[in-house]
């Protein structure tokens, strides 16, 4: 089966939401590389060049070659439709076909965020790195990151201090490293979180992969924090993606004419992020609080008056027995934020339970 899901990546043409495309049509990714020229030259979108490679099979041999790396190397694969592939970026439409990952992270843990800035971090980036990273430790997140030079290279550090679990995302594939000047740290992230890209090897670090590879770090977590940026650039680009994938954004703002915070002011002036100042602040916002903290009702209120949102989230968990807020936030339309805050009154009214896992089932 590894072969057709790597095959299916090396197809002319064939991006991930075609690629997603032409598995549903066909049953499965097997399939796709059976199926008969009158078959394939139905399917919406697909020209006679792909029907062309599909039915030469040509790719298989590369994807053979990557197998042996594969296993040598000892990386795991994440292909889409697999249980372990990273829930919260699954439900991305252009979430990538196949990632290749090394390390002990757990994608699907309660909590993520990606932070990212500037590769030209200044001092007063970097402290503000460090104190929220610092804060970030008592919610024991899973902290994502890019592994550039400047605030990512800090992101991850903090982190590994804090004794945090920490993803770099790759902008190449596995049999290398980009920037090399990161090597040691990358040796540490694999022993605390883990290295992970969507490119096979012998993919070089070329300047079109890195804005690419921006939308998996924005679609793996909850949140996208960027700490220092200038107008344009990156973070700003994952800034946005992240919006565009209806998750929350979070910017640290800077002095009024500091071209290294452009970025994170604009992002606040235009109501595309929200201001925060610490950890804690985001903590409140995604209603991160801690089990000691949160006293739910035992019994629930009657003949409460519902609020629109939750109405809505009532409405969507009464057609499931039980649902992660991955699964809410992509039904309601929701940001994570807003959720999780509407499901935390919802259980303090006790009309929701919180089983293990995060899970939510309605009780009214």
């Amino acid at each position: 089966m590894l072969l057709y899901q790597i095959g299916l990546t090396l197809l002319p043409g064939v991006g991930d939401v075609l690629g997603k495309k032409l598995v549903a049509y066909c049953g499965g990714v097997e399939a796709v590389f059976r199926q008969k020229k009158s078959a394939l030259e139905k399917i919406p979108g697909i020209g006679e060049k792909l029907v062309t490679a599909i039915l030469s099979q040509n790719v298989l041999s590369r994807a053979e070659e990557e197998i042996s790396f594969i296993e040598k190397n000892h990386i795991t694969t994440l292909f889409y439709l697999e249980k372990k592939y990273p829930g919260r970026l699954k439900n991305c439409i252009d979430g990538p076909i196949m990632l290749y990952y090394k390390g002990n992270a757990e994608f699907n843990t309660q909590k993520v965020i990606s932070i990212v800035g500037t590769r030209k971090a200044t001092e007063y980036g970097r402290e503000m790195c460090d104190k929220i990273v610092k804060g970030l430790r008592e919610h024991g997140v899973l902290v994502v990151s890019g592994l550039a030079y400047g605030i990512d290279t800090c992101v991850h550090r903090a982190s590994l201090e804090q004794k945090l679990k920490t993803v770099a995302v790759l902008g190449h594939g596995l049999d290398r490293l980009y920037p090399y000047l990161n090597t040691s740290l990358s040796e540490k992230i694999l022993d605390q979180g883990g290295l992970i890209t969507e490119f096979m090897s012998k993919t070089k670090p070329d300047r079109e992969n890195f804005p690419r590879r921006n939308r998996i770090i924005a679609g793996l977590a909850d949140a996208t924090l960027v700490v220092e940026a200038a107008k344009s650039g990156g973070a700003l680009i994952t800034a946005e993606i992240a919006n565009s994938y209806n998750r929350d954004v979070f910017s640290v703002p800077g002095r009024i004419g500091d071209s290294w915070s452009e970025g994170c002011n604009f992002l606040i002036k235009t109501n595309k992020a929200h201001l925060i100042q610490s950890a804690q602040d985001i903590a409140y916002i995604m209603g991160w609080q801690k089990s000691n903290e949160i006293k739910p009702k035992i019994q629930r209120e009657l003949f409460l008056e519902l609020t629109p949102d939750e109405e809505r989230i009532a409405d969507v968990l009464r057609m499931e027995d039980m649902m992660g807020i991955d699964d809410i936030c992509l039904k309601t339309n929701l940001p994570t934020s807003k959720v999780s805050a509407t499901l935390l009154n919802l259980e303090f009214q006790g009309l929701v339970r919180v089983l293990p896992g995060k899970v939510y089932k309605l009780e009214m």
